[in-house]
Order: structure tokens, then sequence, then C-alpha cells
């Protein structure tokens, strides 16, 4: 049986790091599909495929200075999941710009 070379391993290794790191990129690319891909992660793919995205007016505006701190922007969902466990709808979400990539987290009812 041959040794592999450094060259080689780096070959067989290279898909194993890349096609992640440009499924992360690409799923984080802009401000929805990160919100998307949140609700999607969350457990909620059917809602994360057909609700509608539309700007929290209400939170951006109460929120002004630490939204433009957070380099953030909130984001309200059309037909929001329902949490079981709280039995609350998960409507409100916040999305930061991180770099050159976007990250979305739930941001509450308050």
């Amino acid at each position: 049986m041959e040794q592999l070379k450094w060259r080689q391993i780096a070959l067989l290794i290279s898909p194993v790091v890349l096609i992640p790191l440009l499924l992360f990129i690409l799923l984080h690319i802009s401000p929805s599909i990160a919100l998307r891909t949140h609700v999607f992660m969350d457990g909620h793919p059917i809602v994360a495929l057909t609700t509608k995205i539309v700007d929290d007016q209400e939170h951006n505006q109460m929120d002004k200075e630490f939204l433009r701190n957070e380099h953030a922007k909130c984001y309200s969902l059309t037909k929001p999941p329902k949490e079981d466990l709280t039995d609350s709808f998960l409507q409100n979400y916040i999305v930061r710009k991180k770099g050159f990539i976007y990250i979305a987290d739930y941001y509450g009812n308050a």
C-alpha cells in the first residue's frame, strides 16, 4: 500500500471543509435567506418556505439606537410558527450583519 503525500491528503480533505463552508455562506448571504434558514433549523420547514417576511416597523422604530449599534434590523413573519412549549407565535426576528453574512435570531414580542 502506497503512502499518501500531503498534496493527496489535502485534495481528499478539502471538499469536506469547503462544501460545508460554502453552504453556510450561501444560507447566510442575505437577510431573508438567513431568516428562513433560522426558522427552518428551528424545526419549522414548511413555515420557513411559505411565509412572507416584512419589516417590523414597530421594533425598528422603538429600538433604533440599539439596532444601529448592532448593525441589525428587525423582521416579522406573516405566518409565524407556533411554539408548543409557550403556546405563543414566533413572529419577530432580528437579523444582524456580521461581515458579509447575516445571522438571524428570535427577537420576541416586547
